[in-house]
């Protein structure tokens, strides 16, 4: 086993602000790759949108941009340019959260920052791609979820559009741009050539959107609206007990029928006995589960679906996440001792046998490495 990571001697460029890219570097931190957070002066906006131990380093910051080092670099001037130049020639990985028009202004696009370094992989994280008439819209987590469709599913769950309660646009497509840079990295490695990739927010959400909502919209002639049944019944939701709360999915025949033989026996040959009947009527099948979950409490329920192998759960807030057993028993949580105390950060969630990942550090303070980063392309720090 190695301490160093899957990444361990790739080297990130990172220009990436707020979330979605923030996050996609993070991981690879996690995994070994030095990471260098490139900032203006004023810093990452999301440096200050949260609580923190001080200024400049708010709970959202820290978390996805631990075991980053960061320097500042005013891109407005030449010697901000002339810097960022040098990293880039010694880079494995080139990343940012600009509009096209902005980084192309700045002189860093990918035929500029290609001519510096062929074999690097370039990756922009932006709103919309590059050809379409949205190219040159700003976005956000929030008008990403509702062009995408996702706020609009929400009003057939609920009743009401709305967004969901995390910034799931941010995140699905940082974890895109992960993947989409790590493949690119496969190619290089196989064949010595770098490339160009694009991971625009609307696009990416729209994919994750359509994997289920596409369905009956995808043929030709179209044989229903583009939307999955299941997933926005009304009644679909965590089913009130006689003290509390319970997730349970029901979901395939074998589960169906062992839990309407402990519970339900009369309903062993109704309509709703094979998946095809319940699915055709799922709101109803779910509301009808809900009423009979009302009649026991949470632990006698656990109970029973855990004997018959039906999934369920309780209700948990996210704070006993911190206290949750399982995640104690497998050490997902990870203690950082930093500058400002110590950090209980949200650990690495996969498992390498021979290269595990790990919390490399806390985040850094506004431009805390400039002057390292700086001496090791052979620049003196600005004064």
């Amino acid at each position: 086993m190695s301490s160093a990571g899957p990444l361990s001697g790739v080297n990130v460029v990172d220009l990436t602000a707020v979330v979605a890219g923030p996050y996609c570097t993070q991981i690879m931190a996690d995994m070994g790759a030095d990471v260098v957070k490139v900032e203006p002066p004023q810093g990452d906006n999301a440096r200050y949108i949260s609580v923190g131990p001080e200024p400049g380093l708010s709970g959202v910051f820290t978390n996805v941009n631990r075991g980053k080092r960061s320097a500042v670099l005013d891109l407005q001037t030449d010697e901000g340019k002339r810097a960022l130049r040098a990293l880039v020639g010694q880079a494995d990985v080139f990343i940012h959260s600009m509009r096209a028009a902005a980084i192309a202004k700045l002189g860093f696009d990918y035929q500029t920052v290609a001519a510096l370094n062929p074999s690097i992989v370039y990756t922009n994280c932006y709103g919309y791609g590059r050809t379409g008439p949205y190219a040159a819209r700003p976005a956000y987590d929030d008008t990403i979820q509702a062009e995408c469709g996702l706020a609009a599913v929400q009003e057939e769950l609920t009743g009401t559009a709305g967004y969901v309660g995390s910034i799931m646009a941010d995140k699905v497509c940082g974890l895109t741009a992960l993947n989409a840079t790590m493949m690119a990295l496969f190619h290089r490695a196989r064949t010595g050539e770098g490339q160009e990739v694009e991971v625009p927010m609307f696009e990416t959400m729209a994919a994750f959107m359509l994997v289920e909502h596409a369905n009956g919209a995808m043929f030709d002639p179209p044989l229903g609206p583009a939307l999955y049944p299941r997933t926005v019944a009304r009644n679909r939701r965590p089913y009130p007990t006689l003290d509390g709360h319970i997730a349970v999915l029901i979901y395939n025949d074998k589960q169906w029928h062992a839990f309407i033989d402990a519970v339900k026996p009369a309903w062993a040959s109704d309509r709703y006995a094979t998946m095809a009947g319940r699915a055709a009527d799922i709101d109803t099948v779910y509301g009808l589960v809900g009423d009979t979950l009302r009649e026991q409490t949470t632990a006698d329920w656990l109970a029973l679906f855990d004997k018959l192998g039906i999934p369920a759960s309780p209700l948990r807030t996210t704070d006993e996440l911190f206290t949750d057993a399982h995640l104690e028993a497998v050490g997902f949580f990870e203690t950082v001792q930093t500058a400002h105390g110590p950090v209980r950060f949200p650990g690495v969630p996969t498992g390498f046998s021979r290269t595990p990942g790990r919390v490399r550090g806390g985040a850094p303070r506004l431009g805390e490495h400039t002057a390292e980063v700086l001496a090791e392309v052979g620049i003196a720090p600005p004064d």
